[in-house]
């Protein structure tokens, strides 16, 4: 693990959910972990059953020194482009630990712009044990988001897809249109609105 800050003794990790889907906000973790309280079977959260997701949901927030979940919401997606807006999504959750980190660690191939010193780790939500609590934390909560959003729109199938792109999906997108929640700038929900304007 060459690639944590020798000097640091606090080390936040950080992980997205929820760039690819074309409904709901970006939500991001910051976790700093307890080395003297050890969790067991943490991993990347996609690879994990969502029963065990939830059980490790519960244990990271018990036992982690300190977390903060971070967000962007559609609006500020289409304005800024999915990039930008994940990286003030993991600013905000870095910003809101109650513990200032001396290092973090963000999953994926480039860094926020934050007030310490941060390195991008490639697949580290698989590698760095703080990236995949921050994954597991991250992925239940927007998850969690895409079940309520299912009973206020039960056509579009939320629950099932999570706001992916799905064949089932991009169907009922064309057949119902696009909600409140939809990314605007995606190009499929783009195309939807655009042919109502036509209509």
């Amino acid at each position: 693990m060459d690639f944590i800050y020798p000097k640091a003794n606090l080390i936040a990790g950080v992980d997205e959910v929820g760039r690819g889907p074309l409904v709901g906000a970006v939500v991001t973790a910051a976790v700093i972990l307890d080395p003297s309280n050890p969790i067991v079977g943490l991993t990347d959260s996609k690879k994990l059953t969502e029963k065990k997701r939830e059980k490790l949901f519960v244990e990271i927030q018990e036992k982690a020194l300190c977390w903060c979940v971070g967000r962007a919401e559609p609006e500020e997606i289409d304005q800024l482009n999915i990039l930008h807006a994940t990286m003030l999504a993991m600013q905000r959750a870095v910003a809101g630990l109650s513990i200032k980190p001396d290092f973090v660690l963000i999953d994926g191939n480039r860094c926020p712009v934050l007030s310490m010193p941060s390195q991008a780790v490639v697949k580290g939500d698989s590698l760095v044990q703080e990236i995949s609590a921050a994954s597991i934390l991250a992925k239940v909560i927007r998850d969690r988001e895409m079940v309520e959003l299912d009973k206020i729109y039960p056509e579009y199938g939320f629950a099932k897809h999570k706001g992916y792109p799905t064949a089932y999906h991009l169907e009922k997108l064309t057949q119902h249109g696009a909600t409140d929640f939809h990314r605007k700038s995606f190009a499929p929900v783009r195309r939807v609105l655009e042919a109502q304007i036509r209509v």
